[in-house]
Order: structure tokens, then C-alpha cells, then sequence
């Protein structure tokens, strides 16, 4: 190892010993002889000091600041009266032995530590952003936040099982992001809008419980919540029902947010859809005393939704959440009638007016299923080509069952105060759904273009500002 301790292990614990550390250059004084500077790493900072008789001095004054050195030296008590109440390390400093220089920093396109810096700037330094104390912070609760989450559902005998990344194309209420095969001439995978399909795939494969923390990927416009790629806290049980569900993912949130944050939650509560339109104007309220309070959590469950809504610019019946939601019992037999009367076993958790997740008890009759698909205008030749795996399967003895997915992104942005899920996720997107920082989206060059067998026509001029969808998105 380059390095003995981490700089956050610097204390008056280790007073005297001999130590090699590594990190950045976070700030830098020269006053004559001496150069005092705060070495900084994930853990923490220290001071460091070199005189001038030392034979790196010259090399230290060259260096600017987040140059990445390795250090040898001695812990020392700092002088009395110089000690820094602000950092865990102020009692001590670090007398340099000798310095090795790891990576040298060009001029900085802005401070580390400035405030406001512009967000083309900082996505396309991300390299540099990802280094501030918030960033640093934030990503590591987010960690924090994740194993919390694992930690609840494996206790709770969840089996962790990952999907697939390359599908087939289905129809799950936004764009696909598509991927062309070279060993399959113009067929074409989607990336996944949701682990929809295989976890049902898995509940009748006998995995009664599953979960995955899920990158899902949507061709959408995007907003401070929403982003070309997200992750979801996928899973789905067997033997349950709807009730089952929300009491479970109620407690999963408690033991998070007390693990978490020491936050104790009270019992959500529950609104029907009706109730929640009918006296807060729409599907997601935000129940908080003080709405601009962002340390106080406000969930609720809305349920009873519809199990169809209608498209008015398409003239047909479109599912509310998705296809596979089962319709509540009483409606099954008649629910071709009077489509908009159907309500459905699904149900949203929302946390401070921001829809966390849909859920539902999903169809595990395939009869059911293709009278579903065409209430909703899919043909049975249809459902077959873009379903007929799911509606085999389910021939073979389907569980009832039923999920949810749960945005993981939206969560960590709400436990820190932050509307932007931008500000917990390492490598976003911008607006415009690309990546200032790698050029993505980029230009493919002709030999990888025939080597997957396409051609690039562009039969419309596309404007710079992001094009609007037409196309409504649906609830997953």
C-alpha cells in the first residue's frame, strides 16, 4: 500500500509516528521558509509542513492546488494557539520528511470550493466536481442508503437477482433506447424501461421473492426528477396482496430512514385516488405542515386508482400504470363494458408531493391478460409477437404475485434536501440529455455503423432544444 492511514485517521491518537499519506493539495500557504498545506482525501483533511531545508520545498512551491502528491513525515501536536477547531485533524500537523509527486494539476477551470459554479461547468469537470465536499457527501449517503436498502430486504429472505440489460422492444409508456445486433442483420434489442416482465418471469420461476437495485433507462424528456437513465428498487412477491405490499415497503422506508438519518416514521397515510383529486387536486399531494420544511417526511399511499385512462387524442383506452395490473375482482367480469369505471389493485407511494413508486398485484391468468390488451387496442396477434413469452409462461402455472419499483435516486435527493436528482447521481445527463464531460451522445463511425448493419438517414433537420413528446407517459 502507497499509503499508512487514511487522512481521516490523523489524530493525537497516533502523536509521533512515522506516516505515509496520500491525497490532493486542497489549499496551499507559503510563508518564507515554511509552506503549510491541507492535504485532503474522501476521509478527511490535514496540514502538512515542509521547510526549506528539505530537498522537495522547490517542487512543493511549483505545484498548484488538487495536485495529487504522496507524503512521509512525522505526526506532530500543532503549536498551542494554532490548532484548527474546524477540522477533525486540528491539534495535529504533518512535519514532511519527503514529498513524490503523483499527478500534477493543470490550471483549475474553477475552485473546488466555490459556491454557484455554473452546471455546463460542472458537468463537463466532473472529474473536479465529484472532488467537492458536497459531492463527496452526498454519494457516499447515497452509499449508505443502498446498503440500508440490501440490508432490508435480505433479512427479510429477498433473493437479489440481476436482469437483463439488452430485451426485447415492448410497449412500458415511454421511448425504448434501441441497440442494433451484428449477429442477428436488422433485428434490434431495447435497453430496459423497467425489470418489468422478468420478475414476473421469476415468480413463476418459484423465486417467491426477488429484488435488484435496477438501472432502468427511458427515452423521455427530462425534468429536475427524471433522467435518460435511473435506479429503482425492483421487487416482486408471491402469495400476496396489495395490503401486504404497502405494509412491507412501509416498513422497508422506517428501517431505512432510522438507519439512515435516526429518523422515526409514523404510519402512511392512505388516500384513495379519488379522495387525493377531490381534495388536494391531484394524484401526488404533498402532506407536509410546512412545505418548505425539507427535513420533514410526508408519506402517503394513494390506491384505487383507474385501471384505464383514456387517450383522448388517440381515441382509446390506455392502461393508468401498465398492462400486467390486475383489476380489482369486482370488475373483472364486466370490465370491457365500461372501461373507466374499472379500478385496479395498484397503488402509489409518494414522499413530500413526489411520486416514489407505483405497485400493483399484477395478471397471472393469460385469459385475463389478453382481454386486458384489447381494452387497450392490442390485437391477439399483437400481444403474442410482443408478449407471447409472459403469456406462455403464465400457462404454466403463475403465482398471484405482485412489485413495485421504487425510485432510488428520488429517494437519496429527498432525505438531503435536494429536488435535483442531478445532485446524487455521479454522472448525470444534462437537460439536453447529454454528458458534457465524455461528448456523449457522439457520432459512430461508418465501419461500426455496417459492422451492426444501419444506415443513418436523417429525414428531418432536428432543432438543438430538446423535442417534445407527444406521446403520453404512463405510470410504471
Amino acid at each position: 500500500m502507497l499509503r499508512t492511514h487514511t487522512l481521516g485517521e490523523i489524530s493525537e491518537k497516533i502523536i509521533g509516528q512515522k506516516v505515509k499519506l496520500c491525497g490532493w493539495i486542497d489549499t496551499i500557504r507559503e510563508h518564507g521558509k515554511v509552506i503549510f498545506f491541507d492535504l485532503r482525501d474522501r476521509y478527511g483533511k490535514v496540514q502538512c509542513v515542509i521547510v526549506k531545508s528539505n530537498e522537495s520545498f522547490e517542487n512543493i512551491k511549483k505545484l498548484g492546488k488538487e495536485s495529487c502528491i504522496k507524503i512521509e513525515g512525522q505526526v506532530n501536536q500543532r503549536p498551542k494557539g494554532s490548532e484548527n477547531p474546524d477540522l477533525a485533524s486540528g491539534r495535529v500537523e504533518v512535519f514532511i520528511d519527503s514529498v513524490e509527486v503523483l499527478g500534477k494539476a493543470s490550471q483549475l477551470p474553477f475552485e473546488i470550493d466555490e459556491k454557484d459554479i455554473g452546471e455546463e461547468i460542472r458537468m463537463k469537470f466532473k472529474f473536479l466536481d465529484l472532488r467537492t465536499e458536497k459531492m463527496q457527501k452526498n454519494l457516499a449517503f447515497r452509499s449508505e442508503v443502498a446498503r440500508a436498502v440490501r440490508e432490508y430486504f435480505l433479512k427479510n429472505n429477498f433473493i437479489e437477482i440481476e436482469t437483463p440489460l439488452l430485451v426485447k422492444p415492448t410497449p412500458e409508456g415511454a421511448r425504448d433506447y434501441i441497440v442494433p445486433s451484428r449477429v442477428n442483420p436488422g433485428k434490434f434489442y431495447a435497453l430496459p424501461q423497467s425489470p418489468q416482465l422478468y420478475k414476473q418471469i421469476l415468480m413463476i420461476s418459484g423465486f417467491d421473492r426477488y429484488f435488484s437495485l435496477a438501472k432502468c433507462l427511458r427515452d423521455e424528456d427530462l425534468r429536475q426528477d427524471r433522467q435518460p437513465e435511473h435506479t429503482q428498487i425492483d421487487f416482486e412477491m408471491s402469495f400476496v396482496d396489495s395490503e401486504d405490499i404497502m405494509n412491507f415497503v412501509e416498513d422497508m422506508y422506517r428501517y431505512v430512514f432510522d438507519k439512515v438519518l435516526g429518523v422515526k416514521l409514523g404510519k402512511f397515510p392512505r388516500l384513495t385516488y379519488e379522495e387525493s383529486m377531490k381534495k388536494y387536486h391531484t394524484d401526488k399531494p404533498d402532506l407536509r405542515k410546512d412545505k418548505n420544511n425539507k427535513k420533514e417526511f410526508a408519506f402517503c399511499w394513494i390506491y384505487d386508482f383507474p385501471l384505464f385512462a383514456y387517450n383522448q387524442e388517440e381515441g382509446r383506452w390506455e392502461p393508468e400504470h401498465h398492462m400486467f395490473t390486475s383489476p380489482q375482482k369486482k370488475y373483472v367480469d364486466d370490465l370491457e363494458k365500461e372501461p373507466g369505471k374499472v379500478r385496479g389493485e395498484l397503488f402509489d407511494v409518494v414522499l413530500n408531493g413526489v411520486e416514489l413508486g407505483s405497485g400493483s398485484i399484477r395478471i397471472n391468468d393469460p385469459d385475463l391478460q389478453e382481454r386486458i390488451m384489447k381494452v387497450v387496442g392490442m390485437s391477439k396477434q399483437e400481444a403474442k409477437k410482443k408478449f407471447g413469452f409472459l403469456l406462455e409462461a403464465y400457462k404454466y402455472g403463475g403465482p398471484v404475485h405482485g412489485g413495485m419499483g421504487l425510485g432510488f435516486d428520488r429517494l437519496v435527493a429527498l432525505m438531503l434536501g435536494y429536488n435535483d436528482i442531478r445532485e446524487v447521481i455521479a454522472f448525470p445527463k444534462n437537460k439536453a440529455a447529454q454528458n458534457p464531460m465524455d461528448g456523449s451522445p457522439s457520432d459512430i463511425d461508418k465501419k461500426h455503423l455496417k459492422d451492426v448493419h444501419v444506415d443513418v438517414r436523417i429525414t428531418e433537420k432536428a432543432d438543438k432544444k430538446t423535442v417534445k413528446s407527444k406521446k403520453k407517459t404512463r405510470k410504471r
